[in-house]
């Protein structure tokens, strides 16, 4: 039982980018309180800017003292033009993203484990040749487009242009230089460490829910570096399809191409060299760049094929390889996927892995369909902005046109049958407004409420299989396509309406994300999409590519660990961390890393609160060995239901987390869950008088909010995703997850009601 000197400590960490500190603690204004400026704690401040109490906690008849306090982890991802040329390392993230997303290996499987480190060593072949494309398609656009063609001799392209830029020293500096920065900035990146600002929190935990540090990796960065400086040289050199015919640019080829092959065989077992050898490989690279742009200026503007002639050569090699690649891996990763059936089969079908624990395999193609199909559409918009259709580009783009439309086509297809047709079915089928009639009081809501119920069912449960049916048609569109090019040499006509419409879906891309990147460097109010793009991607360390931003949990996790127990010091202070959207899955981890270096005396008073929670239906499913279903439920005993999450049908982006298998029998929620014995059982619901269902862990708010009270803050309309602390609810969680009395006891839901009038919350 708490005492007089009992006091809530609530730490609320937000989600998506775009959150203020006064939004996130529902206050006037906010004051720092601790942190580094990169990772800040704040709390609500009076008049003069000095740190003041919370709102009191009206709980077990009576009101406690709570401290209320916010991390903000949103400078991590966004703002400055720096973090705002990340959104142009998509491709990258998304394939460091698929080295998290293979299946568990389980215990004792030696033959699973074996699987698991080739796909491992596939998907560093992969990320290699992403790089290696992004160089040679910016290759095309600097060197060939720009250099070679448009500020050739005589050209028409860029009339108005001074002569001086036809220089042939020149035309080749301008071509090769950019692209030699861009490299060198692609070689720093990985030495970026959010970690680095404050080494203090490095301390390794005995959690098994904690972001695993990887190793640095500068063997693979330097791969990385050698093979980009591969690329610029080869297209000055022939091309890998082209044997040059002097002797001597027969010997730097031959160089070049062993060079690449190296790179490659190396990104496969995990190169690991000393600062020599690395120094020595770039080394030479960088001296076969430098005899190509000898042996290459001027740049011809008449060769066959147009401009450099070795830039379709290898930008088709590169493209076929990855298409090579990127099957040989769905290929290996489906033993895989099936051995490591036997850790999950025992789930129910909404908690099993996306696509059996395939779905890193749709992720890679999607990387190489970003990647190739971003160079592509700036290489046509580029094209289209100087005003010269005469300037060639490879014979390769016009198969990428073609894939595109026709994904865009499947993708508008798709969605129009998904949203028109499936969302009105599920709505009948599902039983959903059963569901809301326990929650709303007017038949008014209940409409409202179950259409916006059904939508957002339907995109949790199938936008994901929306995205990658997209992804695995163009995938095996795209291999159809290269058979057809190089096997038949022709193209059938009708194929123009397709790269028609890829030209305009292309087009849109490139001009599309250069906007936004602009926009979020120039005006940080408005990176609120570029940010939660970023989120997205970055929560997860580096391990399959290196030249991605750097993980913000490695920092954030560790750092709230730490913060609560400071608080803990105190004896009579209970710590709560509230998470909303992605800041839920940092407070979970925070959480079990905080429980697993407590001792068991002070572990009672650590709660946790989630909102608006993605875990269970997205990253639980497409983690699943990194975030099993065994280890939350461990965590969910551990903290003896102290574990709440606020959830809304209505949330697209968020959902249930310790409940599933809802169903209505009998005029009662009904559904499976977590268990405070351990284990997963049956559970039922017990309501409020405000609508609230609350089932295991999980408390269902109805959505629109019931009409005002005047004894707390109320919103209109759907809420959905938004303003989740508007419930009165959110207290009241807070409460139980302090320890403070049990859902359904008389001391919480019945004596509690009635507190909210008696004390009113003071936002």
């Amino acid at each position: 039982m708490p005492g007089p000197d009992t006091r809530v400590v609530e730490i609320r960490v937000p989600g998506l980018v775009g959150t203020s500190g006064e939004s996130l603690l529902d206050t006037t204004s906010v004051v720092d309180v601790a942190g580094d400026g990169i990772g800040r704690l704040i709390r609500p401040s009076d008049r003069l800017r000095r740190p003041a109490p919370g709102p009191v906690l009206p709980a077990l008849g009576r009101t406690i003292p709570r401290i209320l306090e916010g991390y903000l982890w949103s400078g991590m991802t966004s703002g400055g033009a720096a973090k705002a040329t990340w959104a142009l390392l998509f491709p990258f993230s998304l394939a460091n993203v698929a080295h998290w997303m293979l299946p568990p290996v389980p215990p004792g499987k030696r033959f699973a484990a074996l699987l698991g480190t080739v796909c491992r060593g596939i998907l560093r072949v992969a990320s290699l040749l992403l790089t290696m494309l992004l160089i040679s398609q910016l290759a095309v656009v600097s060197l060939d487009l720009f250099a070679a063609q448009c500020l050739a001799p005589g050209s028409p392209c860029l009339a108005g242009a001074p002569s001086f830029l036809r220089f042939a020293p020149l035309r080749t500096a301008i071509g090769v230089v950019p692209l030699l920065v861009l490299i060198f900035v692609l070689d720093r990146i990985p030495s970026s460490d959010w970690r680095s600002r404050n080494r203090l929190h490095r301390a390794p935990s005995s959690s098994p829910l904690q972001p695993q540090d990887m190793p640095r990796t500068p063997g693979l960065r330097t791969l990385h570096t050698v093979a980009a400086l591969t690329c610029l040289a080869l297209p000055m050199l022939g091309g890998p399809f082209r044997i040059p015919a002097a002797t001597f640019d027969l010997v730097v080829w031959i160089c070049a191409l062993a060079l690449v092959l190296a790179s490659l065989v190396a990104s496969t077992i995990g190169f690991s060299a000393g600062p020599v050898i690395r120094g020595g490989l770039i080394a030479v690279a960088v001296a076969l760049v430098g005899i190509a742009v000898v042996r290459r200026t001027p740049l011809p503007a008449g060769l066959p094929g147009g401009g450099l002639g070795g830039a379709d050569g290898t930008v088709e090699a590169l493209g076929a390889a990855m298409v090579a690649v990127t099957l040989l891996f769905a290929l290996v990763l489906i033993p895989a996927a099936l051995l490591g059936r036997s850790t999950w089969k025992h789930l129910p079908h909404r908690l099993r892995p996306w696509l059996g624990g395939w779905a890193a395999a749709p992720v890679v193609a999607l990387a190489g369909l970003l990647g190739g199909g971003f160079g592509a559409g700036l290489a046509v918009a580029l094209r289209q902005l100087v005003g010269a259709g005469d300037l060639r580009l490879p014979d390769t783009y016009v198969l990428v046109t073609v894939l595109w439309g026709a994904g865009l086509a499947l993708a508008v297809v798709l969605g129009i049958l998904g949203f028109a047709v499936a969302v009105p079915l599920r709505r009948l089928r599902r039983g959903i407004p059963k569901i809301v009639a326990l929650m709303e009081i007017d038949k008014a809501q209940e409409e409202e409420a179950a259409r916006a119920w059904a939508r957002a069912s339907w995109e949790r449960k199938h936008l994901h299989h929306l995205a990658l049916t997209v992804a695995l048609a163009m995938a095996a569109g795209g291999g159809a396509l290269l058979v057809l090019r190089f096997g038949f040499g022709r193209l059938p006509g009708w194929f123009t309406t397709l790269s028609t419409i890829g030209v305009f879906a292309l087009g849109a891309l490139a001009a599309g994300l250069l906007r936004v990147v602009f926009a979020a460097a120039t005006t940080p109010k408005r990176s609120r999409h570029l940010g939660a793009l970023a989120d997205l991607v970055c929560f997860w360390p580096r391990a399959a590519h290196p030249i991605v931003p750097p993980s913000y949990a490695l920092k954030v996790v560790p750092e709230l660990a730490d913060r609560v127990k400071e608080h803990l010091a105190d004896p009579g202070t209970r710590v709560v961390l509230s998470g909303y959207n992605l800041g839920s899955l940092l407070t979970v981890l925070a959480a079990a890393r905080v429980l697993a270096d407590l001792p068991p005396e002070d572990r009672e008073r650590v709660g946790l609160l989630t909102a608006g929670s993605p875990l269970q239906w997205g990253y639980q499913r497409a983690f699943p060995a990194m975030l099993p279903q065994t280890q939350l439920s461990e965590l969910y005993k551990d903290l003896d239901g102290r574990w709440r999450s606020l959830c809304r049908g209505t949330d697209i982006f968020g959902g249930g987390v310790t409940t599933w298998r809802h169903r209505v029998v009998s005029g009662k929620l009904l559904g499976d869950g977590y268990l405070t014995t351990g284990g997963t059982g049956p559970l039922a619901a017990e309501a409020d008088d405000e609508g609230v269902l609350v089932l295991g862990g999980d408390h269902w708010l109805p959505d629109p909010l019931r009409g005002p009270t005047g004894r707390h803050r109320w919103a209109p309309g759907v809420l959905k995703h938004t303003d989740y602390v508007a419930d009165a609810e959110w207290d009241n969680a807070v409460a139980m997850a302090a320890g403070l009395g049990r859902p359904g006891s008389a001391n919480t839901r019945g004596e509690q009601g009635s507190l909210f009038g008696d004390f009113p919350q003071m936002r």
